[in-house]
Order: C-alpha cells, then sequence, then structure tokens
C-alpha cells in the first residue's frame, strides 16, 4: 500500500543509475524513517506482496483480482528495491508466492499474540481488522488515528471478528469479489447484528422475511440460491494464520552499511535521507 501511494504522489524525478524510476524508492523511504522515528519499535516486520496472480486464492476463484492490472515494470522494479532497504536498515521483510501481504502480517500478528506481544497493524485497510484481539491496534499512519477491536464497528458498522462475513455478504469490489446479490453494506450490518455469523445466518435463513428490513424476503431467497457463493466470498475474505513466516521472530537488528551505501548510492538518496537511513539501521558512530 505505502509503496503505490508513494509511487502516486512522488514526482518523477528521481531515477537510478540506470535511468529507471525511483519516486516510488524515495517515498517509501520517507513513510518508513517517519514511522521508525516516530514509534520506535523493537520488533517490527513489513509484508510485501509477491503473489499478485499466484496466490492460493486464485486457485480457488481464478477471477480474484483480475479487475486489476499489472503493475508496470517501472514499478516493479521499484518494490524490489523497497524490500531491499528493509532488509538493509535491519527490518524484517515478509513475502511468499503463495500467501498475500495480508495474510503474513495475519500470521505476524497470530504468531505474536502466541508469543505475548500485542500488534500494531500500520493500515487503514478494513480487510486486516478482522485480526483485532484484545489490546492490539490498527493505525492509519496518515491520519495519524488508531483503534482497537472495539473500535471497529463505528468505523464499519460490524464487529472486528464479523469483517469477514460482512464481506462476504458485500462483496469487495477492489478484489473483485461479488459479494450476494442485493446486499449491501447497510443490509449487512442489520443481518450480522441479527445472526452474529454468516453460518448462522445460512443455517437460520427462514427467520430472514420477518426481519424489519427493506426487501427482506427477496434476500432470504438470494441467500439460498447463492449459498454456495457466500462460503466461497467468506473463504477469499478470511485471512490466513498460517502462512510461512521466516525463523527468528521479528527483533528489529542491526542493519548492513555496505548494503546501505550500495543501494544508497544506486537509487540515489540525498546526505540527510542516507544520515537518517543510518541512525534507523544502528550504523551511525
Amino acid at each position: 500500500m505505502y509503496v503505490f501511494r508513494a509511487w502516486h504522489s512522488m514526482p518523477d524525478e528521481f531515477h537510478d543509475a540506470d535511468g529507471w524510476p525511483t519516486n516510488a524508492v524515495h517515498g517509501f523511504a520517507r513513510f518508513l524513517l517517519e514511522l521508525l522515528e516516530r514509534e520506535r519499535p523493537r520488533h517490527i516486520a513489513i509484508a510485501f506482496d509477491e503473489s499478485l496472480d499466484s496466490c492460493f486464492r486464485n486457485a480457488i476463484y481464478p477471477a480474484y483480482k483480475a479487475n486489476r492490472d499489472p503493475a508496470p515494470p517501472e514499478l516493479r522494479r521499484q518494490f524490489a528495491w523497497c524490500k531491499a532497504l528493509c532488509k538493509a536498515v535491519g527490518l524484517v521483510t515478509l513475502a511468499h508466492t503463495d500467501y498475500e501481504a495480508d495474510d503474513l502480517i495475519g500470521t505476524a500478528v497470530h504468531v505474536g499474540r502466541r508469543d505475548g506481544f500485542r500488534s500494531v497493524i500500520v493500515s487503514a485497510d478494513k480487510d486486516l481488522s478482522q485480526l483485532l484481539q484484545a489490546d492490539d491496534e490498527q493505525y492509519d499512519f496518515a491520519k495519524a488515528v488508531r483503534w482497537k477491536a472495539d473500535g471497529v464497528k463505528a468505523r464499519h458498522g460490524v464487529h472486528a471478528h464479523q469483517i469477514a462475513d460482512y464481506l462476504a455478504l458485500t462483496g469487495d469490489a477492489v478484489d473483485n469479489i461479488p459479494g450476494i446479490t442485493g446486499i449491501g453494506a447497510k443490509s449487512a450490518a442489520i443481518l450480522l447484528a441479527h445472526f452474529q455469523s454468516l453460518d448462522a445466518l445460512l443455517a437460520r435463513i427462514d427467520e430472514v422475511p420477518f426481519l424489519r428490513l427493506r426487501g427482506a424476503a427477496g434476500m432470504a431467497t438470494r441467500l439460498r440460491e447463492q449459498r454456495e457463493h457466500a462460503l466461497l466470498w467468506r473463504q477469499l475474505t478470511t485471512i490466513a494464520l498460517d502462512a510461512p513466516l521466516p525463523e527468528g521472530g521479528f527483533a528489529r537488528g542491526r542493519g548492513d552499511g555496505e548494503e546501505l551505501a550500495s543501494l544508497s548510492d544506486w537509487v540515489g538518496f540525498g546526505p540527510l535521507t542516507r544520515k537518517r537511513l543510518a541512525d534507523a539501521a544502528g550504523l551511525s558512530t
């Protein structure tokens, strides 16, 4: 997300030694340094998407994210630079060809919780709200706003643990998930408030026509007709908690000065950015 945001917001005036654009790398480095300097985390992991057309969800539903244009070569090259930057600074990086960044984040949250950590998820994406429990937080870095599991309903109309079911009903146009025909955000929230879960809703469809909900009878019909679709959409919207992660946990390490200097030379970082990166990597004398 933050690489894409930098790609679209930074002017195309930065280039590497071969003349390729590096505006996304510069913008991402700015974000990363602000995050590290503001929060000073001792444990951190950065998740990257390498499964844009090879994710396990594509095997389940080939049309998954088929509405998205592939990233242009100028951007794909910069994803590699951003990942190399994180590694050079001494940060744990997560990437896998079968799992999306959300799944890697979800698994990191799950593993961290098992090991006694609370997690702060740096993203405003509502899909990730399903991961929030206890003292976990979600952090919209750009707006400097944080919320916990008990703050999800005020933002999205359903509880954190209902997010995957909610998206299965409403669909998610960004990921090319259709949802159930005729069920929008308000209807999905009302249904989940009454039934609590998609499973209970599907088991008790006969109750739907009696709800004080406009078009309830038609919704019941469509839910019966599209029951298997609803379960498939829920499978797609549920974040995996079993993605492969690197050994050793998420402790922040000392960076690689030689690699950081080489990368800085190649993408053209200025002296101030180089100093901040060296500080973040624990390399300053």
